[in-house]
């Protein structure tokens, strides 16, 4: 399985695997099995149930099933770092190629090349004479997607490359997309390295990453280089193990954003 190298906020390179593409297949599948539930769903409640009719049942369609159905990837991505329900059972991501989490114009102009996709999901929930050319059509630009997919370097299509992403395993459960949120519940404690502020969410987001991924493989190579580029950066010297160091960088970083 091929790897991409992703690069920190420390000019440090992470290797992660490219996502399969029976994974990614899956997931998209799963995915749309999903919408179209939901919107078979809604339209069964709308119609069915409520029994709405007339121009104002046009409207609550648009808003309650063609708009949800429009923004499922981009929302969820969003809110679940780089996964939509499918990405999660298949145990895939998308992350930026800048290293860790896509900023949402990148997620944006990810699902604004998705358009080709959107007659599918909408000849399945309103099916009608011209069904058949819109699966022709999809099925066209699929092939076309596919065969991106296989010949770039790091597997992607043309929205991944426009926004500079790629889909990666999510080997790591705990890794790049967790919160850098940390309760510190000690009334005494003592902050060690207050120059830890310079750093951003992000940059503790990558920290705790590789301490995750050093944790995880029992390989320490990585910690040290990024640990020895944050002592240059914050011109801190400690004699610290490096994993402990990594670890008070977080609590420090926890304790003094949550008295701000």
């Amino acid at each position: 399985m091929s790897n991409v190298q992703i690069s920190t906020p420390f000019n440090i390179s992470l290797e992660f695997e490219i996502a399969p593409f029976f994974k990614r297949l899956l997931a998209y599948f799963l995915d749309l099995m999903i919408m179209v539930a939901y919107a078979m769903f809604m339209r069964f409640v709308l119609y069915d149930g409520v029994r709405l009719e007339g121009s104002f049942a046009t409207g609550v369609d648009i808003l309650a099933i063609s708009v949800p159905l429009l923004l499922y990837h981009p929302v969820f991505e969003i809110l679940f770092h780089g996964q939509s329900l499918g990405k999660m059972a298949m145990g895939i991501r998308v992350m930026s190629l800048d290293g860790g989490d896509p900023t949402i114009s990148q997620y944006l102009l990810r699902w604004f090349f998705r358009v080709w996709e959107w007659p599918l999901v909408f000849s399945f929930v309103y099916p009608g004479f011209w069904i058949l050319l819109q699966l022709i059509f999809v099925g066209m630009f699929g092939v076309i997607v596919i065969i991106i997919i296989a010949v770039t370097a790091n597997n992607q299509r043309l929205g991944d490359l426009a926004a500079n992403t790629a889909i990666v395993s999510t080997r790591i459960k705990s890794s790049i997309h967790d919160t850098v949120f940390m309760e510190i519940t000690q009334k005494d404690y003592a902050v060690k390295f207050p120059q830890v502020l310079k750093l951003s969410d992000r940059d503790i987001n990558t920290i705790k990453t590789v301490l995750n991924d050093t944790y995880k493989r029992n390989n320490f190579e990585t910690a040290h280089r990024i640990a020895g580029r944050i002592k240059t950066v914050l011109q801190i010297e400690t004699d610290m193990e490096v994993d402990m160091f990594l670890q008070q960088l977080i609590a420090d970083y926890n304790y003094l954003a949550t008295k701000e």
